[in-house]
């Protein structure tokens, strides 16, 4: 591969690449990512960017095999790798293996559309551990099968990915009905489509929900994308997207031991305007409290969303299997379910809970074992 060849500025190092492209490379940045400002064993940053210049002084750059020498009017010498500012070249985000491209689906994907792995090979294969997560990350849902008939089992299929959260709910919950409940997931009622847990600053990432029994009437699992409902929003209503953007709404949750209370916008959108995050779920949100002026038309927008979750050209219907767990992320795809007859049999799910964030460090841990086990 031809070097890149170094341009010496006072204030910038530009580098031409091999491809011909350019990238410059600020001298405060040079020296704020300087090895010697790194601790040898954690790697955790040690300079104090107020002990340097706000703009040091760059007067030479020579190329060393992998590393290019960097000398500073004040005397510091940097060895830089070049691999390190190739992968970091500023205005341009660097690769990383905890964000998967998402792949938007509508109710066209059917139940066989969704990605099915087996759950031995999850747990005893990093390969197969990365593939399922994977698709879970592209599509927001997957199923796991041949579960062993335990209530542990679904939960050490979630460990191979991270810690457990907890929540008011506990750090695991049976979806069961049962008397004096404190959430409709308890009872035989039907659910329209919902995300869990909009109440919490943080909601819960991803959902396991392993079934052990679902042998009454009715009781089938309703999903839907919720971010493709968001983009058709945005596509149809572009006002009532913002609004749904822009104004926050409470969402609250109150029992005998917690009371749980927040303000936070239906759809969150990340630095690059696309849809990061749903907050849906009727049940939950508490009194709206905005300006009257917006109001009526804030209703529209939550309306019109709302409109979408009810509407059949998104919603997959399954009927779980004992044996069988969905995983999907609570705060992409909405779930609901069909209402059952108790009378007719017994509908058990057990269910937890692992965060978006240990969810993309696995993948991200996945990435570099996986890699170095085809190197050997």
């Amino acid at each position: 591969m031809t070097a890149p060849h170094f341009t010496v500025q006072a204030d910038t190092l530009i580098v031409t690449w091999a491809d011909d492209t350019t990238t410059q490379f600020p001298t405060i940045w040079l020296r704020d990512n300087c090895p010697s400002g790194l601790h040898p064993e954690t790697h955790e940053r040690l300079l104090d960017l107020l002990e340097i210049d706000e703009t040091p002084v760059l007067i030479s750059a020579t190329r060393d095999e992998g590393v290019v020498l960097l000398e500073y009017e004040d005397g510091h010498v940097s060895r830089m790798p070049i691999a390190l500012m190739d992968a970091h070249r500023p205005g341009r985000r660097s690769h990383d293996a905890g964000k998967i491209q998402e792949q938007l689906w509508r109710a066209d994907l059917g139940a066989n559309g969704i990605p099915r792995h087996t759950s031995t090979m999850i747990l005893t294969d990093d390969y197969a551990l990365n593939a399922w997560m994977q698709d879970t990350a592209k599509y927001g849902l997957a199923i796991v099968e041949h579960l062993p008939d335990s209530i542990d089992s679904g939960v050490q299929v979630a460990e191979r990915v991270g810690f457990l959260r907890t929540t008011n709910f506990g750090t695991t919950f049976e979806v069961i009905n049962k008397p004096d409940p404190n959430n409709l997931a308890y009872t035989s009622v039907a659910l329209p489509l919902h995300t869990d847990l909009p109440n919490q600053e943080v909601p819960p990432g991803y959902q396991f929900l392993h079934c052990l029994a679902n042998e009454a009437t009715g009781g089938g699992s309703l999903f839907a994308d919720g971010f493709a409902m968001a983009e058709d929003l945005r596509q149809d209503d572009p006002e009532a997207f913002r609004l749904l953007c822009e104004t926050p709404i409470p969402f609250r949750f109150s029992d005998k031991d917690a009371d749980i209370q927040v303000h936070r916008p239906v759809i969150t959108l990340g630095a690059m305007g696309n849809v990061i995050e749903i907050r849906y779920n009727a049940h939950l949100a508490g009194i709206f409290d905005m300006s009257p002026e917006i109001m009526p038309a804030y209703y529209r927008a939550y309306r019109a969303y709302m409109a979408k979750t009810r509407d059949p050209k998104y919603r997959i219907n399954v009927r779980l299997k004992a044996g069988e767990m969905v995983v999907f992320d609570n705060r992409r795809v909405l779930h609901g379910r069909d209402s059952f007859d108790p009378s007719t049999g017994f509908r058990h799910l057990h269910g937890c809970y692992v965060d978006r964030g240990e969810f993309a460090s696995r993948l991200r841990l996945l990435e570099r074992n996986v890699t170095i086990a085809k190197a050997s």
